[in-house]
């Protein structure tokens, strides 16, 4: 389905935040990995939702849901034989499982499900970490297919680089913990995402799970024979979904509430706020509540993209609109997302009528306060942060842009064009051109 992004004046409205991806992904994980019954409340229902659950079903968890919880009768250290794993297009959700699957006795296959998005993503770094824990594993150049042919992963000293994502890092946290040696865990080169390593660590504390770590989130000692623990989570509202929402706000007339935003979360993206502080956006942030009143005047501003990672492309589109230069830094891992998240997102900026510019880790933007021209069909690269950026940039576009694939939002924020309707933008389904 493509979306058409009709400009908009003004929104206006209330919503609950969406419920955080990141920590349902996580939680669900480590109940899975609990001998016992977990329960999760208020969990996120994506796509990447979806792989995860459907994955440690596929490993022998017991999965109930309703409308408000998820229920989880774990497998422990001892997940079921299975041939085949399908994690969709989550590209976290199969790294964490990789991981985990390396317990099975038998060989278990990875498919390769969307060759034109995951398929193309590379996981050497984690695969080589886990081959050096003893693990047997045919990959086709570091990419999806990947089959793991079963055995007895071992703990002890692990390197890992963290350079290209911290997922691998964090797969390895939720592993090593199980083995029968204690592990030393240090990460070699730089680590990106480090705020989304914090969430890691909580999720496992939450757990019953002891990790050590380096006040430089380097290096790490996890005791082994550890087990998880059996237990109810609650799941916090979700920054980098409501960072395109916010956006929105930012750059229209607007008058909007968004709640469930703990100030104190150890979500990077909660930085969004502050981004749209600095840039001279008027709201305030008190009791779980972000409150904006746009007037869609906006000062250009330089910020670090690497602590707000899945915040970044909604702020560059609110910055399409502000008034000077902003350059969003240290931001190259973003190339190795669902796209390539510098070159191919601009490419469509450009398309709309922005003036952006791109470097190996930078996106520089040159603001133009007037709006940009639109009127054109934009590709959305089946990556749901484009998707909910580019939409930013249709409502303030002196005319509609049509975003194809748009549905492909659903892998994080299924509900996401229903709420901005909510707000009163007009946005509206149409079917794919053949």
């Amino acid at each position: 389905m493509d979306m058409i992004v009709t400009p908009t004046g003004r929104l206006q409205g209330e919503l609950q935040a969406l419920s955080s991806k990141n920590y349902t992904t996580r939680y669900l994980l480590a109940a899975a990995l609990a001998e016992g019954t977990s329960t999760i409340l208020y969990p996120a229902h994506s796509e990447d939702g979806e792989a995860m659950r459907r994955c440690i079903r596929d490993l022998g968890a017991v999965v109930e849901e309703d409308a408000e919880k998820i229920v989880i009768r774990g497998f422990g250290r001892h997940p079921k034989p299975v041939k085949e794993l399908n994690v969709g297009n989550a590209g976290a959700v199969l790294r964490f499982i990789l991981s985990i699957a390396a317990l099975l006795p038998e060989e278990v296959t990875f498919v390769n499900a969307y060759p034109q998005s995951l398929g193309k993503r590379p996981h050497d770094d984690l695969i080589v970490a886990l081959q050096s824990m003893g693990v047997e594993i045919e990959h086709n150049g570091g990419k999806l297919p990947i089959t793991l042919k079963g055995g007895k992963p071992r703990g002890g000293k692990i390197r890992v680089s963290g350079s290209v994502s911290s997922q691998f890092l964090s797969s390895l946290l939720f592993l090593t913990p199980l083995l029968d040696e204690d592990s030393e865990i240090e990460v070699l080169h730089d680590l990106k995402s480090k705020v989304v390593i914090g969430q890691t660590l909580e999720v496992l504390r939450q757990a019953g799970i002891v990790v050590e770590a380096s006040d430089d989130l380097m290096h790490y000692r996890v005791p082994g024979k550890q087990q998880y623990r059996a237990q109810t989570y609650t799941v916090q509202g979700d920054y980098p979904g409501s960072a395109a929402v916010l956006a929105a706000a930012a750059v229209t007339d607007s008058d909007v509430k968004l709640h469930r935003l703990m100030e104190d979360s150890k979500q990077g993206e909660r930085a969004v706020v502050d981004v749209l502080r600095a840039m001279n956006v008027p709201l305030t942030h008190e009791n779980g509540t972000v409150h904006v009143r746009g007037n869609g005047r906006m000062t250009a501003g330089e910020f670090d993209g690497d602590e707000f990672t899945d915040g970044v492309l909604a702020m560059v589109a609110a910055s399409v609109f502000a008034e000077g230069t902003s350059r969003f830094y240290n931001v190259e891992n973003l190339r190795y997302k669902e796209c390539d998240r510098i070159t191919d997102y601009l490419a469509e900026l450009r398309k709309a009528g922005a003036n952006v510019e791109e470097k190996r880790d930078e996106i520089i933007v040159h603001g133009r306060p007037e709006g940009v021209e639109g009127g054109v069909e934009i590709d959305a690269h089946f990556d749901h942060r484009v998707i909910m950026a580019l939409t930013v940039v249709g409502l303030r576009a002196a005319k509609p842009i049509r975003i194809r694939d748009a549905h492909h939002v659903a892998k994080s924020y299924p509900q996401y064009f229903d709420h901005l309707k909510a707000l009163g933008a007009n946005v509206e389904w149409v079917q794919e051109e053949k």
